[in-house]
């Protein structure tokens, strides 16, 4: 994890394998999120309502479970694997009502990867699996 930091906006020490799986799910929310705005917003200023209804479509759960099992899976790692297990498998509060158990599960999942591979500092495979989504979805 040495040199992690330089890859993240603030320069702390942190021990991903030592945070809960909705932790590390809770930061791949924003992180996921970010790269949505981001991508959104290099295609051409539109005003914003148009901006959020494009996010929506790629930040939904379904969306979401949908990339981990038909995309991003086959490509992780052992480690991702298990990260991938650990969020799938937390256990959550509550599931929207406009959502499936087994897809708000595979959602959180994605989302702790998102936020283990950020806090470890591997924006270049975060890079590699936005960009597989993205061609997945256009």
């Amino acid at each position: 994890l040495r040199g992690a930091a330089l890859e993240r906006f603030l320069d702390t020490t942190i021990d991903p394998r030592q945070l809960s799986p909705l932790t590390l799910a809770y930061v791949g929310d924003g992180v996921y999120e970010l790269f949505v705005r981001e991508y959104i917003v290099s295609k051409g200023n539109c005003p914003v309502k148009k901006l959020h209804s494009r996010a929506v479509e790629f930040v939904r759960c379904e969306f979401q479970a949908k990339m981990i099992n038909e995309v991003l899976m086959p490509l992780f790692t052992q480690e991702e694997t298990e990260i991938y297990l650990r969020g799938r498998n937390a256990h959550v509060s509550h599931v929207p009502k406009n959502s499936s158990v087994a897809d708000y599960h595979a959602a959180t999942a994605f989302e702790c990867v998102f936020g283990y591979l950020y806090l470890s500092g591997q924006l270049d495979r975060l890079r590699m699996f936005f960009e597989k989504i993205v061609a997945s979805a256009e």
